[in-house]
């Protein structure tokens, strides 16, 4: 499971109960989930050029790029004010590569068809409740808690079962993961676009470009999330 982002550079009133629309919010939006694709894009040919080099990194490597996600994850969210968004744009491709990097494995335990199938339905699913969190009445930010605690439990369940083996607790986990990230999807969306209604928001400003990156780190960590989840749950090994 890839660690969240929940790190944001303005704090603007939610719109509650009102879907959100206007010129400036569609400009916000195109940028985040134009970061978004280009990190997917980057993702998926590092984690496809590595399989297919046939250099898998072993475990001592795949250790290395998990801890600098989470080095990266944690440093733009505390320092995203001070660096440029040259920087944070840099950070942002970097940690795409090394998911790519990690996902690689992927690539070689499962066939190309149960990759494809699990891609295609995450992005139906994301797509989905992107429109959700878009277009919904219901404010989600309600449930916060809920789902700040889901996604603790769900780490912490992680870890326990690394150590238990158990293939019973590891389906149970992956329908949880992907009930919880297709849930955060919704959320997440509508928490990005009340940000991005924000008046002060401007679309060239340097803020809104750390914003957008920022933003689209969030739902990039939920696209993969929901991807790996949905893979472990119907996903067919090699032989």
């Amino acid at each position: 499971m890839q660690m969240r982002n929940d790190g944001f550079i303005i704090d603007a009133q939610k719109s509650k109960g009102k879907p959100l629309e206007g010129v400036r919010l569609n400009a916000v939006m195109r940028n985040v989930y134009g970061w978004m694709t280009m990190g997917l894009l980057v993702t998926a040919a590092i984690a496809l050029g590595v399989s297919n080099s046939g250099m898998i990194p072993n475990q001592m490597v795949m250790i290395l790029a998990i801890f600098a996600q989470l080095g990266i994850v944690f440093g733009l969210s505390f320092a995203i004010k001070r660096i440029s968004a040259t920087a944070a744009g840099m950070l942002f491709f970097v940690y795409s590569a090394l998911t790519g990097l990690t996902l690689s494995i992927i690539f070689v335990a499962f066939t190309l068809g149960s990759i494809a199938a699990a891609f295609f339905s995450t992005a139906g699913v994301f797509a989905a409740m992107t429109l959700v969190g878009l277009t919904t009445n219901v404010d989600l930010s309600k449930y916060s808690a809920y789902f700040m605690m889901g996604l603790l439990g769900l780490i912490i369940a992680s870890v326990v079962n690394i150590f238990l083996g158990s293939t019973m607790i590891e389906f149970a986990i992956s329908i949880f993961g992907v009930l919880l990230f297709t849930g955060l999807t919704a959320y997440d969306t509508q928490r990005i676009a009340a940000m991005a209604a924000d008046p002060r928001m401007t679309v060239d400003a340097e803020s809104t470009l750390k914003f957008s990156i920022m933003a689209a780190l969030t739902l990039y960590l939920d696209f993969i999330n929901l991807f790996i989840f949905l893979l472990r749950l119907f996903g067919s090994g090699r032989d």
